[in-house]
Order: C-alpha cells, then sequence, then structure tokens
C-alpha cells in the first residue's frame, strides 16, 4: 500500500498486507483483493470490504456500453456540426460544440483499454499506464475550461484568429494541469498487475497537487460560476438552452468531486473512519465516479438536444 491509516488513530484499523487505502481501491484499474478486512480494535468485528471484486465484475461490462453509446452519440452530433453548421450560435457556437465532442471522443477512446486492464490486469506497462492517466484527465480539463470559456465569453461565437488563440491556451493549459497525475500514476505487481491513480505517498506534492486541481475542476469551477450567474443577470441571460446543455457535464462530475473532498478529509485524519466507511465509502466514490464517465455518452445527446431547441 502507498499510504496507511496511522495506528495512532482512533479507532485504530489494523490492514492486511496487501489492502489498499480508500482512493487506492477506488483509483484502481485492475486491483482484486477479495480477502480485504479491516479490524476496528473497539469491538473486534471484522470488516469485510467486498468492492473490489463487485468493480471488477462489473466495471469493464459498463465501460464496454459507456464507450459504444458515446461512440454512437458523438458521431452523431458531428453530422449534426457538418449537416447544419449556420443552427449553432452563441453560447453553443460550433466552434465550441466541435472541441467538446473532441473532449468527449478522447474521453471514450480510453475507456476499451481501461476496461481489459481492469478484466485480465494491467499488461501495458508503466509507461502506458501514465499515459493513459494523463490522457483521461487531459480530456476532463479542456473540457472544463471549454464549459467555462463558453459561459464567460463571446469569443467563440466566430473561429477567428482570437478563438483559434483561445482554443490552443485551452488545451496546452489542460495538459498541462493533467500533468501532475500522470506522475502520480504507476503500476503495482499483485496477483495481476494493476494500474493505480497513485503510486506516490499522499502527502507528495505531485500527488496533493492533482488533488487540489481535481478539486478545483469539480467543485470549486461551478461553484464560481453559479454564484457569477446568481450576482449578475446578464452573464445568465443567454445561456438558455445551450450552456445549460454543456454544464452538463459538471452535474455529472460534481458528485465525484465532494467524494474526493471527503476523501481527502479522511486521509488527513479529520474525520474519523469507521467499520461502516470502509465497507460502504469506496462503494459511493466509485458509483460518483462512474456518474462521472457518463459524460462522455449523455454529454452529445444534451447538445444535439440544446441546437434543436
Amino acid at each position: 500500500s502507498d499510504a496507511h491509516w496511522s495506528p495512532s488513530q482512533s479507532p485504530n484499523v489494523l490492514e492486511s498486507e496487501n489492502s489498499l487505502d480508500l482512493l487506492d481501491i477506488l483509483g484502481n484499474f485492475s486491483y482484486d483483493d477479495s480477502n480485504m478486512t479491516f479490524l476496528l480494535d473497539y469491538d473486534s468485528a471484522p470488516c469485510h470490504n467486498q468492492y473490489c471484486p463487485l468493480f471488477q465484475h462489473v466495471a469493464p461490462t459498463f465501460l464496454a456500453i459507456t464507450c459504444a453509446a458515446a461512440t454512437l452519440g458523438t458521431g452523431a452530433l458531428l453530422v449534426a456540426l457538418a449537416k447544419r453548421p449556420h443552427a449553432w450560435g452563441w453560447p453553443q457556437s460550433r466552434a465550441l460544440v466541435a472541441q467538446l465532442a473532441v473532449g468527449m471522443a478522447l474521453f471514450a477512446a480510453l475507456l476499451p483499454p481501461v476496461a481489459v486492464g481492469i478484466r485480465q490486469g494491467w499488461r501495458l506497462g508503466t509507461g502506458l499506464c501514465r499515459l493513459t492517466h494523463l490522457l483521461w484527465h487531459w480530456s476532463l480539463f479542456a473540457q472544463g475550461l471549454l464549459v467555462v470559456s463558453g459561459t464567460c465569453s463571446t469569443a467563440w461565437c466566430r473561429w477567428d484568429p482570437r478563438s483559434r488563440r483561445l482554443a490552443v491556451a485551452v488545451w496546452a493549459g489542460a495538459l498541462l494541469l493533467a500533468t501532475p497525475v500522470a506522475l502520480a500514476s504507476g503500476t503495482v505487481d499483485g496477483v495481476e498487475t494493476s494500474c493505480i491513480r497513485r503510486s506516490v505517498d499522499i502527502r507528495s506534492p505531485v500527488y496533493l497537487l492533482h488533488l487540489a486541481l481535481c478539486l478545483c475542476l469539480f467543485l470549486l469551477l461551478p461553484a464560481v460560476l453559479l454564484v457569477a450567474a446568481l450576482a449578475m443577470p446578464r452573464l445568465r441571460a443567454g445561456w438558455e438552452p445551450g450552456i445549460g446543455a454543456s454544464w452538463f457535464f459538471f452535474g455529472l462530475w460534481v458528485p465525484y468531486g465532494v467524494g474526493l473532498a471527503v476523501d481527502s478529509l479522511l486521509q488527513a485524519q479529520l474525520l474519523q473512519p469507521t467499520c461502516s466507511i470502509f465497507e460502504h465509502f469506496d462503494y459511493v466514490l466509485g458509483l460518483s465516479e462512474g456518474l462521472g464517465v457518463l459524460h462522455c455518452c449523455l454529454g452529445p445527446a444534451a447538445l444535439l438536444a440544446a441546437q434543436l431547441c
């Protein structure tokens, strides 16, 4: 394990030598340890966590179906962009929607290797593990920045030198923001080789930077934009229905951001772990991440619906 709960924590948690902490479990694409057991010494009752076997059984099918739906949806969206170029106006401009489609397509393209890695173990090596995490988060940060820029600016109304410079800045900035996760990712050997989202200590600067960036993307940005919209009516005057469709991205990922925030409090020992937390919290975090993954197939449908309104 990369990090363990401190033995001095109350109640004390004694981990098996093969166990991982909560974030390792959820960030692990192919970890499997059906014997994970936590012992709470205040009542000596074993806490059995069965999340990993369920995750390994359900996740590949879920990711395969999501990838297929995302492919169909993104294809239909690109056809609509090509066939009806003048039907897209601010705030849901053609240039913005095309880049959102690229971001969702990039995210969906990563789902098949992740699904295979979960089912059969990660066999692509550390380098491709880090590249997968890099591209995964690059697409997420790019989509988040695109939604924010489309919400606050009319720069996407035309595809001109100004909007092209903004596009370069958004994609380059997203790649820079996604770099820490590549440095914090790696493979671990076990029954099956695993590609995990964290292979460094939770107190390392690179991991803390990655966590902070994720919390900014999934929680801080939507909160700031919501407050700005409430404070400035003119900002939201032209939002409907286009901006509502692009905000679909934040709506699906905010629960995962909340889960990450709670997990960070657990890691910092500001919340005391209990048997119930170890048995159930990883299910909640896993389901919230699965909800976020659905953005790549539900997002195109929302954008198409906004275009038809």
